[in-house]
């Protein structure tokens, strides 16, 4: 699995990650278990990031004490199916800033052939003292990275 640049619009960057399809990946009809698209879009979503030249998440706990970028609402489009031995190219980019939160969306291709779009909203978080965690403003420096 790899990930490279694409050229930045209006929207911001956007980086494509790509995922190769393995035998275990898939469920006994020979389809993409659709767990495993999540899977993919969540490592795609890191590795969004990572490309955009924000550290680690250990890095930023230590630095900005954000811990990561957790989940909060999804929506997703299932177009076609996928197999063993496909690669899937997964285009992601934000959409959108919000205080504390972001949209983050995703296209998932096999070639030419539309596989899903999918659309997150994430917080960056932060340890909550006494125990769990907290959503926190967006640190600038970030925003900047993959914007910029």
């Amino acid at each position: 699995m790899s990930s490279t640049p694409s050229p930045s619009d209006a929207s911001g960057k956007e980086v494509v990650y790509t995922a190769r399809v393995e035998f275990g990946d898939c469920d006994p009809a020979g389809i993409v278990w659709f767990p495993n698209f999540f899977r993919w879009v969540d490592a795609a979503s890191r590795h969004f990031f990572a490309e955009c030249g924000v550290p680690r998440w250990e890095e930023t706990a230590q630095t900005l004490g954000v811990i990561g970028t957790p989940l909060v609402d999804t929506h997703t489009r299932f177009v076609k199916a996928a197999s063993y031995g496909d690669t899937l190219q997964i285009a992601v980019r934000i959409t959108e800033w919000r205080d504390k939160s972001f949209v983050q969306t995703y296209r998932v291709t096999r070639g030419d052939d539309l596989i899903l779009e999918c659309e997150e909203v994430r917080i960056f978080a932060a340890k909550r003292e006494g125990g769990g965690i907290r959503a926190v403003p967006i640190p600038p420096t970030i925003r900047a990275l993959c914007t910029g």
